[in-house]
């Protein structure tokens, strides 16, 4: 008989445990160690039973073995201990406090997902996990970072396999009152909610519950209330579900009721309001038309000036390589929400749309709204920032790929969370606890012993193997295997054979099957007999992508093969619990995009901190880091061949470097049994990608180069009841309104005649039409570099030009002057352009405004 509805009671602690509460409340118990032991103290049976879950371990724990803590005194104080390092943690000053008064206040961070611990299911894969390490690394550093996202009662799917390998997908209920949250209340004792108005005068309505997240709190939208009809309960039911409306109802809650919940928050608690509103993809994309809102109709600006309040404080951050990722909703919803009965006066529909306008005029692009409600945006990796900035070119006609104003902060990884205690323990032991912590000083690495740090890894490769075992005995059990013809589950991997892992999403272009492409080949690198390799696979599909379960199917169906079973095995569910234990275990992480489709990808880093070696395409973070001695390249083929020649012959490569490099380095051993070149290769993996790949770099970077900076320029606008706003809307508009008087009319070149040689400078002056602008209004560069075959400038370069006045008898005319090194040899050439300048903008290239000359000139320079 199935149950109307379910709870979870929590347990009632005796009043010397109640600071037991607090730590289970905090969700830093997720990376640190002393309260993970604290929790295994409790009951260590019950530990494990529940799967490292404190919630659920405290409401299992009986009376007596509660009574029997509660007079134990030893207990106690290291209860009491761990209770004052969580206070001090949460109070003392950190690396933000001593930034000044420059940083902002607070800042507003929107994601879909958040990935903080397995026993909080809201995330799908590395876009999610990335959101939960940005919070963790800002807790860390003092920043005062409010989360905001959804709270999905089924959150992602859980994956098994059928009989024949196919992926299953179930979805679990999840009950919030058995989770680490806390449900927000007002001061009146009701449930903290929030509305959004629907077409057809529908409202949908959201409780609003609270993850605490080490220092930052984490607010989690949950639209299953009772006064929302059944198809708006259903809106956070699960996540990536369903079809575009509900997608959309999804992102409406997720924009417009974040912000909303993040004003309630602040009201009810004091929390200083954001001056910075950072959105993690393009899916938050509406908070920035609530903002717009609530300007508009609170503070009686115009859309305009709104919008240019909006924008200096908004951060926006892509993570999509192709278009296709890019969430798109067909017009005519847009026009249901945003207009009709259900618009805003102050906030026509007709602007709405424009913001997500794209090439084509029935779709809205979330991404292209996220750009232009953002003055400041980023990719993800070096390589990923010149993906984006071509990709959205089309938003800057007229600019290079090069000059679009979309910057790069490279992803990173949060440590604690994923370095294995007993490397943490060494580093500490051997180098000293800020090697994590400030991620400065990795040259100690040098001072650990080699056979410390290979005693290390292979405690880790045999706990993994462990770990392996239980998890395919208990996959072949699910899949209909009986317990006695399991026996051979103990002989799965070996302790002492090389072991590489691959783990992530299964999309096609991850390309999850690769190493199938030559099975005999394959088969011969798992079974050598003086030089083994076993691999560990695990991943999931997106419900929708049939590809990705034949992908996974045809790797299952290789594994399932008595004859490699042994070496080569697929883990279900995939989920932060199991990556923890292959990043710590595998002694290579494997991984084969397409380029350049990974924007970043984070696996690898995470196993490189564990002292993993990194094989793989040059794509991601790895384009940028990989030095040629921290790992191995994949070499990839060149742009623009056949996708199964490509295959083939990057499969080639794959099999090449793993059967006479990776596996030569790893058995190479010493007298002393120990492999010294690739120990050395761990070391310095350790040294050159330690300070790059750790998350509290990544929020560094992003304090500096893009949240004091919106702070600042938020403060600005917002400046004496928005009048920078209302100054810089009108210059705006100004400029906008005249630009097509902007002419190039005459442009002089003196200095180097007709044959310019190394060296010299090559003088340049220029008249240039402002019509009713000024000089102030604009800067005027000179556009230098190699020149092509098509005239066309290459590598270009640019140098602004002085103002030298007024050009006699024509109104509007003004002449500018400066000169240009000749660096180069070959041809060279020249151009001049006009661009808007203001102090207000954060890129001359933002207004996408650009007046040419005509003719572009050219020397060659010999």
């Amino acid at each position: 008989m199935r149950a109307l509805r379910r709870f979870t009671v929590r347990a009632a602690l005796p009043a010397p445990l109640e600071p037991l509460g607090d730590l289970v409340a905090n969700l830093r118990w997720s990376w640190n160690p002393d309260s993970l032991d604290l929790f295994d103290a409790v009951d260590p049976d019950g530990w494990e039973r529940c799967e490292h879950d404190p919630v659920k371990l405290l409401g299992e724990v009986g009376a007596d073995r509660m009574a029997a803590l509660a007079k134990d005194r030893r207990f106690l104080r290291r209860l009491g201990d761990a209770h004052d390092d969580l206070d001090d943690y949460l109070t003392a000053d950190r690396w933000y406090q001593s930034l000044g008064a420059t940083a902002p206040r607070a800042i507003a961070y929107f994601s879909p997902e958040f990935g903080i611990t397995e026993v909080l299911p809201q995330y799908s894969g590395g876009l999610g996990i990335l959101a939960g390490d940005h919070l963790k690394a800002a807790s860390d550093l003092g920043v005062p970072i409010l989360g905001v996202g959804l709270l999905y009662r089924r959150g992602y799917f859980k994956q098994s396999l059928s009989p024949d390998g196919w992926q299953q997908e179930r979805y679990p209920p999840l009950d919030p009152n058995g989770m680490p949250l806390t449900l927000l209340h007002t001061e009146a004792g009701d449930p903290l909610k929030v509305a959004v108005g629907l077409p057809g005068g529908r409202e949908l309505r959201a409780q609003v519950w609270r993850a605490q997240v080490g220092r930052v709190p984490l607010l989690m939208l949950d639209s299953d209330v009772d006064d929302n009809a059944p198809i708006e309960r259903d809106v956070t039911d699960r996540l990536y579900g369903g079809g575009a409306e509900h997608r959309l109802a999804q992102e409406l809650l997720l924009g417009i009721g974040g912000v909303r919940a993040v004003r309630a928050y602040c009201a009810l608690t004091g929390h200083p309001a954001p001056e910075v509103f950072h959105t993690n993809e393009g899916h938050a994309g509406f908070l920035g038309v609530e903002r717009i809102r609530e300007l508009t109709e609170g503070d009686g600006l115009s859309f305009d000036d709104a919008l240019t309040a909006v924008r200096a404080g908004t951060v926006f951050t892509t993570h999509t390589p192709v278009p296709a990722g890019i969430d798109r909703f067909p017009v005519e919803l847009i026009q249901a929400q945003f207009g009709g009965e259900n618009g805003t006066p102050t906030v026509p529909v007709d602007r709405v749309i424009a913001l997500g306008a794209e090439a084509d005029p029935t779709k809205f692009n979330m991404a292209h709204m996220g750009l232009r409600l953002a003055q400041r945006a980023n990719g993800v990796s070096k390589l990923h920032g010149v993906v984006s900035r071509e990709m959205f070119g089309s938003l800057w006609p007229g600019f290079d790929a090069a000059e679009v104003p979309i910057t790069t902060v490279t992803n990173g990884v949060h440590a604690p969370t994923w370095v294995a205690r007993e490397v943490l323990e060494l580093a500490e032991r051997e180098v000293g606890p800020a090697l994590v912590e400030d991620g400065t000083d990795w040259d100690g690495i040098t001072k650990v012993p080699d056979d410390a740090i290979w005693s290390t890894r292979r405690l880790l490769r045999t706990r993994l193997v462990d770990e392996v075992r239980r998890r395919v005995h208990d996959s072949w059990l699910q899949r209909g295997a009986s317990e006695a013809g399991l026996t051979w589950v103990n002989g799965v991997f070996d302790p002492d054979v090389l072991t590489i892992g691959f783990a992530r999403r299964v999309p096609s272009y991850k390309r999850l099957t690769l190493m199938l492409s030559d099975k005999d080949r394959l088969t011969r690198l798992l079974l050598d007999p003086d030089r083994p390799v076993q691999l560990v696979i695990a991943g999931k599909s997106h419900p929708a992508d049939d590809g990705g379960k034949a992908l996974i199917q045809q790797l299952v169906r290789f594994a399932d093969d008595p004859l490699v079973r042994h070496r080569i095995v697929f883990l279900p569910d995939y989920d932060i619990g199991m990556a923890r234990s292959l990043y710590h275990g595998c002694d290579v992480w494997l991984n084969n995009p397409l380029r350049p489709l990974e924007a970043c990808g984070t696996s690898g880093m995470k196993s490189a901190l564990n002292g993993g070696l990194n094989l793989s395409i040059r794509d991601g973070w790895w384009d940028e880091m990989y030095d040629g001695a921290n790992g191995w390249a994949i070499p990839s083929a060149p742009d623009g061949t056949d996708p199964d020649a490509r295959d083939a012959q990057e499969a080639l490569a794959l099999y090449d470097l793993i059967e006479n490099q990776v596996r030569a380095r790893f058995y190479d051993t010493d007298a002393d049994g120990l492999p010294r070149r690739w120990i050395e290769m761990v070391r310095h993996t350790l040294q050159s990608l330690g300070p790059q790949v750790l998350a509290s770099r990544m929020v560094r970077d992003y304090v500096r180069a893009l949240y004091t900076p919106a702070a600042e320029s938020s403060r600005q606008m917002a400046a004496d009841g928005y009048a920078g706003a209302e100054q810089l809307s009108a210059w705006i508009a100004g400029v906008r309104a005249h630009w097509a008087q902007v002419r190039i009319g005459h442009v002089e070149a003196t200095g180097v005649g007709n044959a310019p040689e190394l060296g010299q400078r090559l003088d340049l002056h220029a008249v240039v039409s402002l019509g009713k602008l000024a000089p102030d209004d604009v800067t005027v560069q000179v556009v230098y570099g190699r020149v092509d075959d098509d005239d066309e400038l290459r590598d270009a370069e640019h140098a602004e030009l002085t103002n030298a006045g007024p050009v006699d008898g024509e109104p509007g005319d003004w002449r500018f002057e400066g000169s240009v090194p000749m660096q180069r040899r070959g041809s060279f050439g020249y151009t001049v352009r006009v661009l808007p300048r203001d102090a207000g903008l954060a890129s001359d290239c933002e207004l996408a405004l650009v007046a040419v000359a005509d003719d572009a000139s050219g020397y060659d320079a010999r």
